[in-house]
């Protein structure tokens, strides 16, 4: 008999990221035989309850993890679905990827490129994607002229935006990657912080390619190509590293 809390045995069922299965859970949309369920804890035996989500049985025996690298194009939108009919990630998995119900982990800007994560694991995803835990993030940065010093300086400290003021960046010249001049490190996850923070400079970027999170590299992966992560790999990022 296994026992778990119901957030986990959703997110582990590969339906849908933590925060929207959380949200089902308040707003009365997840029961556990029959009975609207009320906590994120409420027990469930994975084995023996019904757990359903708005009216549907939820099948509780998680696919097999699966851990992706997607190098993402431009133009695609990070989300299973797009209510505007766009491109999405999805839609250049390979076919044996396909049949999996794999979720991107947080979101990259439809006009960025880069890494990108898709797993069915729930618990990874909440890891990588809740800003307590401080993933850093990597970004190489295409942009119109250079950086005064004056403004490096103003990265490094922190840059309010119009929801707030941003955590303090990292921030070097690169000579590595053609094309692109600078690098960026950040941890937090708002939307399209990192095009937005330089536009607040004046800098207007011509390409974002997102190269790092945290200890997990893109490295030579070719432009929508993707590969499975290695077993190190994924016990790193569950470590938090």
């Amino acid at each position: 008999m296994t026992i778990k809390p119901l957030i986990k045995a959703l997110t582990e069922a590969g339906i849908g990221p933590r925060r929207r299965m959380a949200e089902s859970i308040k707003q009365g949309q997840v029961a556990v035989n029959g009975r609207t369920a009320e906590s994120f804890n409420h027990p469930v035996n994975t084995e023996e309850d019904a757990v359903s989500l708005s009216g549907r049985q939820v099948q509780l025996k998680p696919d097999e993890p699966i851990y992706l690298m997607l190098n993402k194009p431009e133009g695609l939108v990070s989300t299973v679905s797009d209510e505007k009919g766009r491109p999405t990630v999805l839609d250049i998995l390979p076919p044996e990827h396909r049949k999996h119900r794999l979720y991107p982990v947080g979101r990259l800007d439809k006009d960025t490129a880069g890494l990108l994560l898709l797993t069915n694991d729930g618990d990874l995803t909440y890891r990588l994607t809740h800003p307590k835990f401080e993933y850093e993030k990597e970004y190489l940065v295409q942009m119109d002229g250079r950086l005064k010093a004056g403004e490096i300086r103003t990265l490094e400290r922190g840059i309010r935006l119009d929801d707030g003021i941003t955590q303090p960046a990292r921030i070097k010249p690169v000579a590595s990657a053609p094309l692109f001049q600078y690098s960026i490190v950040i941890h937090e996850g708002r939307k399209r912080q990192v095009r937005r923070i330089f536009e607040s400079l004046g800098h207007y970027p011509l390409a974002l390619k997102r190269v790092r999170m945290g200890g997990l590299k893109l490295g030579a992966l070719k432009e929508g190509q993707t590969r499975r992560l290695r077993p190190e790999e994924i016990r790193d990022l569950l470590a938090g590293h």
